[in-house]
């Protein structure tokens, strides 16, 4: 019978579109990259979700992330992902946690529950004890590293993060994880060297999440990103 997923199962077989339904996937940071792997696993055929972020649409967002609308302007990002979520599959299982995710709170999260975990957020910090909480747990993760003053979308590609190149969160990352006895992580990255910001910019927000600037980001490289971490993420529970 003719469903919604028939094409996919043209393409990797009714089993494998049944495993895909049975699975769990987290994602931490639901902006340009992480809405984009939102969107692609759900209409993969993903049946459980974890979305957690804290932010709410900013009028920056409309440039390059999913959710972002002139109507979802100051709404939950998660909120406004699980009602697009669910108006693609109205079967999909949705939890939405209204939080960033940081070393004080990683315990309230049970990483044994998840099949994969998907690292879009933004700062090294929250990442690096993302990383540490799914190596502990052994659960698969997939690391973004940075898509912000980027233009080529060619140039990203998945890689382990010690083959990395001309990303300065990635370096970043690369020493941090070693001086926690972490020597391997699957990652998307680009080896594009990033641009420098211009500074004939009227006015963006204030960085809510720690960083130190607000990066330049176009409409094509974090859901290039997105949508390359999500093609992995299926074909490693398949």
């Amino acid at each position: 019978m003719m469903n919604q997923f028939s094409r996919t199962e043209l393409l990797i077989g009714k089993t494998s579109v049944e495993k895909l339904h049975n699975k769990r996937v987290a994602i931490f940071g639901i902006g340009g990259v992480g809405g984009y792997v939102c969107e692609a696993l759900v209409r993969s055929g993903v049946g459980h979700f974890d979305l957690i972020d804290n932010d709410d649409v900013s009028l920056t967002n409309i440039n390059r992330q999913i959710i972002a609308t002139h109507s979802t302007v100051g709404r939950d990002k998660v909120e406004v992902m699980k009602e697009r979520m669910l108006d693609i599959n109205p079967e999909v299982d949705v939890t939405i946690h209204k939080c960033f995710f940081l070393p004080d709170n990683a315990d309230t999260f049970d990483f044994k529950e998840y099949d994969y975990v998907v690292d879009a957020v933004d700062t090294v910090t929250a990442k690096l004890a993302l990383i540490m909480k799914c190596k502990e747990s052994n659960t698969p993760i997939i690391s973004s590293m940075g898509t912000g003053n980027k233009m080529d979308p060619s140039r990203f590609r998945i890689a382990d993060i010690n083959e990395t190149t001309m990303c300065p969160l990635a370096k970043v990352m690369r020493k941090e994880l070693k001086k926690r006895g972490v020597d391997s992580l699957k990652v998307v990255f680009s080896d594009e060297k990033p641009l420098e910001p211009s500074t004939d910019v009227d006015e963006v927000e204030e960085p809510s999440d720690g960083r130190r600037a607000v990066p330049g980001s176009s409409s094509f490289c974090p859901p290039v990103a997105g949508l390359i971490i999500a093609s992995e993420v299926v074909k490693d529970l398949i």
